[in-house]
Formats: C-alpha cells, structure tokens, sequence
C-alpha cells in the first residue's frame, strides 16, 4: 500500500490539487481589489474558507481512517488526497494572507499549519522508504516469528544450564529476565540493548551490561576455557552456541523495533500541532468576524 498511495487511482488527487492551486493563483493574479491583498477582500475571504474547510477536512482523516464500516471512498483514497491536498495548503493560505504577517494569531495559525504540513511530509517519506526496510530486516519472517525463536532459544538455554553449576543457570535466568530492549520509545529509536546480566566473579555475583550478549559469552568463553572436565566443557559449549543464536536473533530485533518507531515517532508531534493548529484556526476565524 506504501507506493500506490502517491499513484493511486492514476494519481487523480495530484491533478485536483493542481488544479485548485492552479485557480487559486489564477484568481490571485486576476483580482484587482483596489487595496493591497490581504484576507478581507472577496478573494481573501473566499481562499481563507476554502483553507478552513480544507484544513477540517485534512483533521478528520484521522476519525476516517478507524471507521472501518464507512463507504465514503477508500482509506487509501483518502490519505492520497490527505497527501496531495495537504502540500496544496500553503499556497492557498498564502494567497489568502496576501503574503501579510505579524506578531499575531494568524501568523501563530500559519506556522502551525506549515509545522503540520512538515510533519506530514516526514511521515509521507516515513512510510514510503521504511517498511521495505522493515521485510528486508526480517527475512521474510515477522516479528512474532523472531520472538518465538527467540523463546525456543532461551527455553533451551534453561535445559542446559539445568546440567551445570548454579551460576550457569543464574546466567541464563538473568539474561533473559534482564533483557531490555525496546523498553522505551527513544531507547528503540537509538535502537541501544541495554540489557544486563548476572555474573559471578570469584565469590560474589555482579550484575554487568550485556548488549548483544557479549558479557555472557565472555563469561562462558573464560569458563569453558578454566574447565578441566571435557563432558562438562561441552556442555559449556552448547550453551554458549545458544546465546550466539540468541544473539542472531537479538540484532534484526533491535532494527525492527526502530524502525516500527520510525514509522511511529513521528505522530508524537503530528497530531498535538493538529490540536493546536485546529484551536488556533478556531481563534483566528473568531477575531476576524469580531474585529474586521
């Protein structure tokens, strides 16, 4: 669905949106109000209730597309035209303003507006450029499926540690309960492993940071190196085979969970500027009836 938003219905939304921008600059051009153009003209007022409406109908996307009974026109339709007539925005409201501003609620309204077009656009790249990324990452698998394996494998781990000393299975336990990633959505943004685990070193244990396993398996590599029983070096051995398929796994995890954030980050700021360009859109409407 990602490439066929922008080509949708042989991209009937970007004509619409050239041809509105079009008659817009036309009108622009053609008018002659006698006065330096701004929004209380004729043209002014109409652009302006066009841009209303336009900026309204933008905002109830985002109802449209959670109402999964509705028959007006597709979710796909609607974002291609959300797109298309979102970039068109601007200049209707320039045209509008008469490319007038000042320190006031207007021009707080058209930097909301621009701030939202913006935010849009990074979204519109978003999810043009990442879900590709997002199969390639996983093989063809889902995330679900690299969560099971990564259960089988721990599941394991416990069954091997089980035939050695005691810290080996506290190694294990901790490793998984002390696993953490993704916890939050800025740690899977930098897409960091900040888990941990527990060690013992000579008579006491210590918890130390295990990104990507690698304190583990140092931890075992020096075990197994220090173990003068062959049977028992080879189980050793299983289990450290385990944490690098653990390991294995643990990487395209990482770079799924940020690049789902990727793909998520950006409506943290898209949809509060929409709240905020919707009460400032209502206060500049209510100045002009009440001022002008």
């Amino acid at each position: 669905m990602h490439q066929s938003i922008l080509a949708f219905r042989k991209r009937r939304y970007l004509w619409l949106a050239l041809v509105v921008t079009g008659l817009s600059i036309a009108g622009f051009w053609i008018d002659d109000p006698q006065e330096p153009a701004n929004g209380g003209t004729v043209l002014g007022y109409t652009l302006g209730t066009m841009g209303a409406l336009l900026i309204l109908w933008l905002a109830w996307y985002g109802v449209r597309k959670r109402r999964y009974a509705s028959t007006a026109g597709t979710v796909q339709g609607w974002l291609s035209a959300h797109v298309y007539l979102g970039a068109a925005l601007p200049i209707i409201v320039l045209l509008h303003s008469g490319f007038q501003f000042g320190y006031n609620v207007h021009t707080l309204a058209f930097v909301l507006m621009s701030l939202v077009i913006v935010s849009g656009l990074f979204g519109v790249y978003v999810y043009l450029k990442y879900p590709q990324r997002l199969s390639e990452n996983r093989g063809g698998a889902n995330r679900s499926a690299l969560i099971d394996e990564l259960e089988d494998v721990d599941e394991r781990s416990k069954r091997i540690a089980s035939k050695l000393p005691p810290e080996f299975q506290e190694l294990v336990s901790s490793g998984i309960s002390r696993l953490q990633l993704g916890e939050s959505m800025w740690q899977r943004l930098r897409g960091r492993d900040l888990s941990q685990v527990l060690l013992k070193r000579g008579n006491d244990y210590a918890v130390v940071a295990n990104p990507g396993q690698e304190a583990a398996l140092d931890w075992l590599a020096d075990q197994q190196a220090k173990c003068r029983e062959p049977e028992t070096a080879a189980v050793i051995g299983e289990l450290s085979a385990l944490l690098r398929n653990k390991r294995r796994l643990l990487k395209p995890l990482a770079e799924d969970l940020r690049l789902q954030a990727l793909l998520e980050v950006w409506l943290y700021a898209h949809i509060p500027l929409t709240a905020a360009l919707l009460a400032a859109l209502l206060v500049h409407i209510l100045s002009v009836f009440v001022y002008w």
